[in-house]
C-alpha cells in the first residue's frame, strides 16, 4: 500500500485547482462530479430541480452530461467543465471521456491539470482504458494521481476487495513512476466524497475533498521563474510613439527596466513601460496579458518570444526538429512524409512528419515501434521537422511552451495534440551535423583571382521598398558595367521558387533572413557581388556570411534618397 503524507491545509489565498477525471467507460465519473457539486452546495436550485425525479432523486450525472447524445448512451463523449468552490479554494473539473473511442479527448482533457482523479469500479478493477488514462495523464505532466474505487457499495463496502483493487493501483503506478493514493467511495451514495463514510471504518485516510483541499499549488520548476513572452500581436503606431509587443506572459516575470532577448533572431532591448489592460505597472507576473514598450524598434513580430537576456543558461532552443509525444485526433491515419501546420504557442509553421520512432500499447503500457502509421486515438513519440524555427521548451519544464497542435492545412481541422521531449538546433536538420561542406578543387582565393574579384552581400533596409529596391538595381549596374558578376536577389523571386513552403505573415521574416543569408553566402562563394533588399533583421543572414569569411554589407536606404549617389557610394565602398 503507497502511503502518501497529506501536508497540513494553511490559511492561503484562494488558488484554483484543475482536475481531470479519467478512467474506464461506466465507472462513474460523471456521478462522481455531480455528487461533488451537490455536496459542496454549488448546483443553482434550478439546475438541481432539472434533473431530480418524481420521488426526489437526482440523476448526479445528468448533471455533466451536457450533450443529448451523452444522455441518450449514457457516456460521456465530450470534455465536459465544471466549476465548483469551497472556502479554501476554487476549482474546475474536467470531465474526460471513458470510451476509448474519445481517448483524444482525455488527452487534451488531461493537459492543463494540476490532478487527474482516476474513477475505477469496485467490481471489474483495473482496466485496459484505465491504463491509458493513467499513462495520458503522466504524459502530460500530471504528477499528483488519487484512485477513486468507485461503487464499493455494490460489492458491500468489502475491505478485501478494495485491498485487492488498491494493490493493482499500487502496481500500476509503480510502472508509470507515480504515486497513487487509492480512496473507496460510493459516488452515488456519497461515502468519503465529501464527507466520510460509516460503512468503511476500516478506512483512515482522507475523503476525497479532503485531498484536493490539502493539495499545496507550487510553481513547476525550473522555467517557471525563467521569462517567456510568445509575442501575439505587434502595434506598429503612425505617431511618434515606439511599437508595442502584446501578448500573455506564460512564464517568469517582466518588470521595467529588465533587458530583453527576441528569440529567434536574438535582438535585445531593455523594457521602458509595461502595460496590461487596466493599468501602467512597472512588474508583470505571469499569466497576465502585457503590452510592451521597448527601448529599441528591434525586429520583433508575432510568434517570436521574448525572454531575459540575464542568463544565457536558460535559453529555450531556437529549433526545426522537436522530438514529441503526439495522440493523433483524426480519422485518416498519419504517415512518415505527412505535412501539416504546427501551431505553437503564438507562431503556426508548417512541418513535416519525418519518423515513427514507437507507439504506445495501453494494455502493457510498453511501446513499440516504429509503426508505419498512426491511427485514431493513437499515442506515439515521433519527429517532426518544421519549416521554420519555433522557440520551444521541453513540455515537464513548460507546459505553454512545450506543448502544440497539428492541423491539417487543407481543411483546419485540428488533428493531433503533441508535447515536446527534446527541441533540436536548427543546423542538426536533416542529420545536417553528419554531413561535411563540399570544398570545391578551386579554392576561394584562388577563384577570386582567376575571377578578378571576391564575393560579397550587400543588405539593403530601409522602410521605402521602391527606393531600395531602385538603388539594388543601380549598384548591379554599376558592377556588371564594368565586367563584375553581380546579382540581386530579390525576395519576391526567392518566395516564388526556394521559399514557398514560407507564407507571408511576419512571424516568419527571420526565417525568411536566414535562408536568403544561406543563399546569399553560397553566391558570395562563388565569387558574386549579391545584392538583396529586404527591410528584416539582418541579424540571422549576417550570422550566416560572416561565418563563411565573407563580406557583408549593410545599408539602410532612406526614403527620398538619390538612388544613383548611394550606388555609387555602396560600389565605392566595395572597390576599397
Amino acid at each position: 500500500m503507497t502511503v502518501i503524507d497529506l501536508p497540513h491545509t494553511e490559511t492561503r489565498t484562494r488558488q484554483l485547482l484543475r482536475i481531470a477525471t479519467a478512467g474506464s467507460v461506466d465507472d462513474g465519473k460523471s456521478t462522481l462530479i455531480g455528487r461533488l457539486l451537490h455536496d459542496t452546495d454549488s448546483l443553482p436550485l434550478d439546475h438541481l430541480d432539472s434533473v431530480t425525479d418524481e420521488h426526489g432523486v437526482a440523476d448526479l450525472a445528468a448533471l455533466s452530461d451536457g450533450l443529448r447524445a451523452e444522455r441518450e448512451q449514457g457516456i460521456t463523449i465530450d470534455v465536459a467543465y465544471r466549476f465548483f468552490s469551497t472556502p479554501t479554494r476554487n476549482y474546475i473539473l474536467a470531465d474526460t471521456p471513458g470510451h476509448e473511442r474519445y481517448t483524444r479527448n482525455m488527452f487534451t482533457g488531461a493537459s492543463n491539470a494540476n490532478v487527474a482523479i482516476l474513477l475505477v469500479d469496485a467490481r471489474a478493477g483495473v482496466l485496459r482504458q484505465t491504463r491509458r488514462h493513467a499513462r495520458i495523464a503522466t504524459l502530460v505532466g500530471v504528477n499528483r494521481l488519487v484512485a477513486a474505487v468507485n461503487k464499493i457499495d455494490l460489492v458491500d463496502f468489502d475491505e478485501s476487495r478494495f485491498r485487492e483493487v488498491e494493490n493493482e493501483l499500487v502496481e500500476l503506478g509503480e510502472r508509470l513512476g507515480a504515486e497513487i493514493l487509492v480512496i473507496p467511495i460510493a459516488a452515488k451514495l456519497g461515502d468519503n466524497v465529501v464527507h466520510r463514510s460509516s460503512n468503511t471504518p476500516w478506512y483512515s485516510g482522507p475523503t476525497l475533498l479532503e485531498y484536493l483541499e490539502s493539495i499545496e499549488l507550487t510553481a513547476p520548476a525550473p522555467v517557471s521563474t525563467q521569462l517567456r513572452l510568445p509575442v501575439q500581436w505587434v502595434s506598429r503606431p503612425t505617431s511618434g510613439e515606439r511599437r508595442r509587443y502584446t501578448g500573455r506572459l506564460s512564464a517568469g516575470t517582466l518588470a521595467v527596466g529588465d533587458e530583453v532577448m527576441a528569440l529567434p533572431s536574438g535582438s535585445r532591448s531593455v523594457v521602458t513601460a509595461l502595460d496590461t489592460l487596466d493599468d501602467a505597472r512597472s512588474i508583470a507576473v505571469a499569466p497576465l496579458s502585457v503590452s510592451v514598450e521597448l527601448a529599441d524598434d528591434i525586429d520583433v513580430a508575432r510568434g517570436d518570444v521574448l525572454v531575459s537576456a540575464a542568463d544565457d543558461a536558460a535559453l529555450p532552443t531556437a529549433a526545426r526538429e522537436i522530438d514529441a509525444t503526439v495522440c493523433w485526433l483524426a480519422e485518416a491515419p498519419l504517415r512518415p512524409g505527412d505535412r501539416v501546420a504546427l501551431k505553437h504557442t503564438t507562431r503556426t509553421v508548417r512541418a513535416t512528419v519525418h519518423r515513427i520512432h514507437s507507439r504506445l500499447d495501453p494494455e502493457t503500457l510498453d511501446e513499440h515501434g516504429a509503426p508505419t502509421e498512426l491511427s485514431l486515438n493513437d499515442i506515439a513519440r515521433v519527429t517532426l521537422r518544421t519549416s521554420s524555427l519555433i522557440v520551444a521548451d521541453d513540455y515537464a519544464s513548460n507546459r505553454d511552451a512545450g506543448a502544440f497542435v497539428l492541423i491539417d492545412e487543407h481543411t483546419n481541422d485540428t488533428v493531433g495534440a503533441g508535447i515536446v521531449l527534446d527541441a533540436h538546433e536548427a543546423a542538426d536538420r536533416s542529420g545536417a551535423e553528419n554531413l561535411e561542406w563540399h570544398r570545391p578543387t578551386l579554392d576561394r582565393a584562388a577563384r577570386s583571382e582567376r575571377i578578378g574579384q571576391r564575393g560579397a552581400t550587400v543588405w539593403l533596409t530601409g522602410d521605402a521598398s521602391d527606393t531600395t529596391h531602385a538603388v539594388a538595381l543601380a549598384v548591379e549596374d554599376l558592377l556588371t558595367s564594368t565586367g563584375r558578376s553581380a546579382y540581386v536577389l530579390s525576395g519576391e523571386n526567392v518566395d516564388h521558387t526556394l521559399f514557398d513552403d514560407l507564407d507571408a505573415s511576419a512571424g516568419q521574416r527571420s526565417e525568411h533572413a536566414d535562408r536568403l543569408g544561406r543563399l546569399a553566402r553560397l553566391f558570395a562563394d562563388a565569387g558574386t557581388v549579391t545584392i538583396t533588399a529586404l527591410s528584416t533583421s539582418t541579424a540571422p543572414a549576417r550570422a550566416v556570411v560572416e561565418a563563411a569569411d565573407l563580406p557583408f554589407v549593410e545599408v539602410e536606404v532612406i526614403a527620398g534618397s538619390d538612388v544613383d549617389n548611394v550606388a555609387q557610394q555602396i560600389v565605392a565602398g566595395l572597390r576599397s
